[in-house]
């Protein structure tokens, strides 16, 4: 459904959008997406259904200031009563300071989560409704228990629910079956492959999306997923790459790789895209690269959701400047140094677009599910920029 033909659905609540100081960025993107499509939109002002429809801003002023010994605070600088209300937050913004005991402290994903925590506290009781969009889902990385250590990810999905969110939306989470611990509620996980290919198509031009010219591939097995739908609305043919560990040893907090091994047909000559869910130090994505440039694949594409890039960004400069990498694409569904965004070999994939969408389908109470599969604008996009695949669905 257009965002600007919602006249005959009436609002579940007034839109109320809270972008925490992590996600303030996106989060003016987002609301000027959607009081553009409202200012246009056919709706009836004078209806008593409609009268705060349409708005210059839906943000809320909200804060969490702290205090001198680090321990903060949540506060509404206005009404929420009756809303429905959406609470951005990034959980990987690492930009963010504040002072304990006169000291510089830099925000981790904890501190992060607990700001989100307070903000939930301090609108709980007034707002309809409460929604959290967390592109990057707090703990995801400890989603299941292998021995005798706790399942965090788990537990902040019950403290969120039990505080009184109603619905959780994630992009790319690690393992989606971590929605297990609150299965009487809405956990939405997205992929983004129809915003990479649409990157792709427009600023690689010579881009053929052609199974004798591409190829999807996936750095591990926990990336098949991904890589398989990739594959599947491109039209091209996808492998994998396995990683053989050292069960022996621990080194920073995991098993160290001993060698990746390719599952697939033949990379030789072919434009090859690898497909993650982040990039943290970027080591194991520069070895996956390593290996097939060995094969003799054509030009590498490195598309992942989330770049984090733990380790700074020496890797891929020295990587592009080889010829081992073409091009790198991450999302700015979390902070973005600008550092990055200045490399020739970065493509910037916005997602404020999207999630406008979502939550101007979701005040309406109107279902995403055709938010949620992307083929149809997938195939619309090919056919547009001419590929072949487009065809063959």
């Amino acid at each position: 459904m257009s965002q600007n033909n919602f006249a005959d659905i009436i609002p579940y609540g007034d839109l109320g959008i809270i972008a925490l100081e992590s996600s303030r960025e996106i989060g003016k993107k987002v609301d000027s997406y959607i009081s553009s499509w409202r200012t246009e939109s056919g709706n009836d002002e004078e209806s008593i259904h409609f009268s705060s429809y349409k708005k210059e801003s839906y943000l809320i002023d909200a804060v969490c200031p702290r205090f001198g010994s680090g321990e903060a605070k949540g506060i509404l600088n206005e009404s929420v009563r009756g809303k429905d209300l959406y609470i951005l937050v990034d959980v990987c913004n690492y930009n963010l300071t504040y002072k304990v005991c006169g000291q510089i402290n830099r925000m981790s994903p904890d501190d992060h989560f607990q700001d989100l925590k307070r903000m939930i506290a301090a609108v709980s009781g007034k707002a309809r409704r409460i929604t959290v969009i967390m592109p990057f889902l707090y703990e995801s990385r400890q989603h299941k228990r292998s021995s005798r250590e706790s399942l965090d990810c788990a537990l902040a999905l019950q403290e969120l629910v039990n505080m009184g969110v109603e619905s959780i939306v994630t992009f790319d989470a690690h393992d989606p079956r971590v929605q297990n611990a609150i299965p009487l509620n809405t956990f939405e996980t997205i992929q983004p492959t129809y915003q990479f290919i649409k990157a792709m198509l427009k600023n690689v031009p010579d881009l053929e999306m052609d199974p004798k010219r591409m190829m999807v591939i996936s750095p591990d097995e926990g990336a098949t997923g991904r890589a398989i739908y990739f594959a599947g609305v491109a039209g091209v043919d996808m492998g994998m790459f396995y990683k053989r560990r050292d069960y022996t040893k621990i080194v920073e907090g995991r098993n160290p790789i001993v060698a990746h091994e390719f599952l697939g047909a033949d990379v030789e000559g072919k434009d090859v895209v690898v497909i993650d869910d982040m990039i943290s130090s970027g080591e194991s994505i520069i070895d996956v690269a390593t290996e097939l440039k060995r094969r003799k694949a054509n030009r590498i594409f490195v598309a992942s959701t989330f770049g984090l890039f733990t380790n700074g960004l020496e890797k891929f400069d020295k990587a592009y400047e080889s010829g081992l990498i073409y091009r790198l694409m991450t999302t700015n569904l979390v902070y973005q140094p600008k550092e990055v965004l200045s490399k020739e070999y970065y493509i910037n994939v916005d997602m404020s677009k999207y999630i406008a969408l979502l939550i101007n389908t979701m005040n309406h109470d109107f279902s995403i599910a055709e938010l949620l599969d992307p083929s149809e604008r997938i195939q619309k996009i090919l056919k547009k920029y001419g590929h072949p695949s487009a065809d063959l669905q």
